[in-house]
């Protein structure tokens, strides 16, 4: 299966709209974790994702502290070569091996990223990295600059191949700016999480930095299966049951807003989570939408968004639905007749109102 593609920024990737998240194929027992995952199911599923088309996945050395870099190294040396997915992977999360279940420390030191570099080659067995990403700003000081000056090392000595952040504002991906070209940003984005359509999706417009989406579904609130009472059972070790989005009064709101999107799959034959995936797709700028899958069934449930176009109508009830719900904040619509990719200047601004 052919699934249609768009440039990263001027990376000089060219990306199918929809790559699989392997965050949750990390297993439990880490502080970020999802529960308990099976590996071949986690296997099948990244399998069936490129049978389908995708030609990226998203991982991170924190995703089950290196257990999901060694799952994506696995399915690596059982493909062909002509048939390896592109390889995205993030660092600057430093784990204690003593207590897997305290928060990773958010570090940047240029001897750190080297490390980090050098461990993900291993788990991964490859010999550069696709696109590298900084997870969080620095925690402990060191100035940006000086982090990402270690980035272009790294590509310098073909390590990696392009360079990204993810979870930064305008202030930081200017600062890196000036260093050297940021190839993405790699924002939450949702329906529900819409803050930075305000302003860092248009500044990677204006810059040329491509865009990769991430928790696009709400960590699996948008999807058509999601309850109140799946929340209330989440496992103990899935970090979803301390999210505020999952507990009262978010979530509700949040399902609501997920309910206002059904009659929209319905009239296009297809599912919740794929109209929300297209949602964050229909934005101006947006590359590709990162999406996890813990079975073959749950890639199913979300691929048709590489395909999907919503229409002004849609977008128009989308935006209805949003200020009805009064779910997240952020901007609600992306700019009439924009094409899927293509490069403007702003976001439609209206907001919400909805209670904050």
């Amino acid at each position: 299966m052919t699934l249609p593609t768009r440039p990263l920024g001027t990376s000089g990737l060219e990306i199918t709209p929809v790559g699989f998240g392997a965050w949750a194929i990390g297993g439990g027992g880490w502080a970020f974790g999802w529960g308990p995952q099976d590996d071949a199911a986690s296997l099948a599923s990244m399998r069936h994702a490129i049978d389908l088309g995708v030609n990226w996945i998203d991982t991170a050395a924190v995703y089950g502290l290196g257990h999901s870099e060694e799952l994506v190294g696995r399915l690596l040396r059982e493909l062909p070569a002509a048939r390896r997915p592109l390889v995205f992977t993030k660092c600057g999360l430093i784990w204690d091996e003593r207590d897997r279940m305290a928060d990773a420390k958010r570090v940047l030191r240029p001897e750190s990223i080297r490390r980090e570099c050098d461990a993900s080659l291993r788990r991964l067995g490859v010999e550069r990295i696709d696109l590298y990403q900084f997870h969080w700003p620095d925690g402990t000081g060191t100035p940006v600059e000086d982090s990402w000056a270690e980035m272009v090392r790294l590509v310098e000595r073909g390590k990696i191949r392009a360079a990204g952040v993810s979870n930064f504002d305008v202030a930081l991906l200017r600062r890196c700016e000036a260093v050297r070209h940021v190839d993405s940003l790699q924002p939450p984005f949702s329906p529900i999480r819409r803050e930075v359509a305000a302003a860092e999706i248009p500044w990677c417009v204006e810059h040329g930095t491509g865009v990769l989406a991430y928790s696009p579904m709400q960590s699996g609130l948008l999807t058509d299966s999601f309850t109140g009472d799946r929340a209330r059972s989440l496992a103990p070790d899935d970090w979803r049951r301390r999210s505020a989005e999952f507990q009262e009064p978010r979530l509700s709101r949040n399902l609501a807003l997920r309910d206002a999107l059904r009659p929209i799959a319905t009239r296009h034959d297809t599912t919740v989570a794929t109209v929300a995936v297209a949602w964050v797709l229909a934005w101006p700028g947006v590359t590709g939408a990162i999406v996890g899958a813990r079975s073959p069934a749950q890639v199913d449930g979300w691929i048709g968004a590489a395909s999907l176009q919503l229409g002004s109508a849609d977008l128009d009830e989308i935006a209805l639905a949003i200020g009805r719900s009064g779910a997240g904040a952020g901007p609600v619509r992306p700019e009439r007749a924009a094409a899927p990719g293509r490069a403007r200047n702003r976001p439609d601004t209206m907001r919400d109102g909805a209670r904050r």
